[in-house]
């Protein structure tokens, strides 16, 4: 599986921005997906997950959407409100199992990366 993650910017606290991630293979519906953001110097956070189940950071809870549309093989992420704590890069990442996981070592194929910069 290939995956490609677009959409990033620059954009002011309160703003919205949608990141999308293009996904190859023909089985996309059975990969669970998911998005992490990463600060340079730290570790890797999870922020969403598509499966059989959904799950959501608590810090983006109630902001940001994952979504997914296995017609065209993309997931989304739709951020709402954003804040300048949400200054990342930005990654989806695919696991062979739908049953997604909050931990980064369960998915094993990961896009390049979209950076966001939310300004105060």
């Amino acid at each position: 599986v290939q995956l490609q993650a677009s959409g990033g910017g620059l954009v002011q606290a309160g703003d919205s921005l949608r990141l999308s991630c293009a996904a190859s293979g023909r089985t996309f519906g059975s990969y669970g997906m998911g998005w992490f953001r990463q600060a340079p110097g730290k570790e890797r956070e999870f922020v969403a997950a598509r499966g059989w189940k959904t799950l959501y950071a608590d810090s983006v809870k109630g902001r940001f959407t994952i979504s997914r549309d296995n017609a065209k093989n993309t997931v989304s992420l739709q951020m709402n409100s954003l804040k300048p704590e949400d200054t990342d890069v930005y990654y989806c990442a695919a696991s062979r199992y739908s049953s997604v996981s909050y931990y980064s070592d369960q998915y094993e194929y990961w896009g390049q990366g979209t950076q966001v910069t939310v300004s105060s």
